[in-house]
């Protein structure tokens, strides 16, 4: 029990207890002298003395317990946050000296093994480099062969899950929803004719051709499903005469065969956070109150197993149905005559979710943004009921509440670069909060938070930070 609380809680419960021991021995002290000197008629003096001192003492313990607060304690979490995010998350090392100052050789040490730390690290990282490099360039030649074959291929895991899809499938999923790795394919084609089709191939056969109707049932495709012999799971192949495939809207290969292994449902709670899917999203508003203003932006991209998938985002602007004040375009840029011919607001608030399904939703002060999707809840009868992360909180878990954690601040930190022409634009600040979370998972990771639930139940000690930036 006493190990799940934090060092600077410890020191205050040690100095306290100190506090509470010595004016309780006073009281005793003061009693018992009380006693006697009231039979000598000289109590009153000797009283006076002795609530000064009782007094005193807890002045004393309260400079002394401030003085480790700010010398001891909170110089010991900045080091460890700055250790564990160089040893977790590759960031640079940097710690500052003058805040630990009182440590002696303990904040140097620490600078001088973490400095050794990253030279070490950056010769592994050209190495690897190297490498990604040329698995990168044999990826982009398959994807450039893919792309000059007239076909679109998708692989399916057991589970019906989009395990990989190549640039012209992207295209031909695009026509339902925003093509999105991990995602069910019956989000894109009807589960009942497409079932009927894996039927077929269920008794035998090797391959099927079959009539498939989109989601929505707007569209039709002729697809070719065919098993996977060597591993689970099934293809589908689009032929484009039916497809209405733009090869020159080449985009990158996407997959994670890691999704044709078998997994067994179980609670959200206990399963790993690095494992997750996530949608991280963020809103530009005509201003800042959400029972009042709206959406005038929405932006969001996804990471899967604790990395940004490429091409999968969502940068859509909104038609708000009412002048955008100037106060609002001196922060965001968007004007009035640029969400003319926009879509209203619904239908972009009705886009983000579907392609946040099946995912947890993150946010740098979710409550904000939450609030407004929220309001359209009654109109397009979606319910905003997703498991919801907040890069604020998270950045409390991980470096404590004194710090400041605003989205450029925790960038900062983490070594995030955010383009000034992209900052707060929804998409720009969507990719910013994206980068950080990526860092942070494998941080959380290390201090022993492995699962979803292990995540929440910290970062709800930390609530009141939202509620001071709300």
């Amino acid at each position: 029990m006493l190990m799940s609380i934090s060092l600077r809680m410890r020191i205050f419960l040690t100095f306290f207890s100190a506090a509470v021991a010595s004016s309780t021995l006073v009281a005793v002290a003061l009693y018992i002298g009380f006693l006697r000197a009231a039979e000598e008629g000289h109590a009153a003096g000797f009283l006076f003395a002795g609530v000064l001192s009782f007094f005193g003492l807890l002045a004393v313990s309260t400079g002394v317990w401030r003085f480790f607060d700010e010398y001891v304690a909170r110089p010991i979490e900045h080091i460890a946050s700055n250790v564990r995010a160089c040893a977790h998350a590759d960031v640079k090392s940097s710690i500052d000296m003058h805040k630990a100052r009182f440590l002696g050789d303990l904040a140097p040490a620490v600078h001088a093994v973490t400095g050794h730390l990253s030279k070490v690290s950056d010769g592994a990282d050209q190495i690897v480099a190297a490498e990604t490099s040329r698995l990168m360039a044999e990826k982009a030649h398959l994807a450039l062969l893919l792309t000059e074959i007239p076909v679109a291929i998708i692989l399916v895991s057991p589970t019906n899950q989009i395990m990989l899809y190549d640039g012209q499938a992207a295209d031909v999923l695009g026509q339902v929803h925003v093509p999105r790795l991990s995602a069910s394919i019956f989000d894109y084609f009807n589960e009942i004719d497409l079932r009927s089709g894996l039927d077929q191939l269920s008794e035998n056969r090797t391959e099927v051709v079959l009539e498939v109707r989109g989601s929505g049932g707007r569209l039709s495709f002729e697809l070719r499903l065919k098993k996977l012999h060597k591993t689970p799971g099934y293809m589908i192949l689009v032929d484009d005469t039916h497809a209405r495939i733009a090869p020159e809207a080449a985009r990158p290969l996407i997959f994670d065969f890691d999704l044709s292994e078998h997994e067994t449902e179980h609670a959200i709670e206990n399963r790993p956070i690095k494992g997750l899917n996530f949608v991280v999203f963020d809103t530009e508003t005509t201003g800042l109150m959400p029972n009042k203003d709206e959406i005038v932006q929405v932006g969001a991209v996804r990471v899967v197993k604790g990395r940004i998938v490429p091409g999968e985002s969502v940068n859509q602007l909104a038609n708000p149905g009412r002048s955008i004040p100037r106060a609002s375009t001196k922060v965001h840029g968007i004007t009035d005559s640029m969400v003319a011919g926009a879509p209203d607001v619904s239908a972009v608030v009705s886009g983000l979710h579907a392609f946040a399904r099946e995912s947890v939703l993150v946010a740098h002060n979710a409550p904000f943004d939450m609030a407004f999707l929220h309001r359209h809840e009654k109109t397009s009868g979606l319910i905003w009921d997703h498991p919801l992360l907040d890069t604020v909180l998270l950045s409390a878990v991980l470096f404590g509440d004194t710090e400041v954690h605003t989205l450029d601040a925790l960038c900062e930190r983490l070594d995030i670069r955010i383009d000034p022409d992209l900052r707060h634009t929804a998409l720009g600040d969507a990719q910013a909060t994206a980068e950080a979370l990526c860092k942070m998972l494998p941080i959380l990771e290390g201090k022993g938070f492995e699962t979803f639930g292990d995540v929440i139940q910290e970062t709800r000690k930390h609530g009141r930070l939202l509620k001071d930036l709300n």
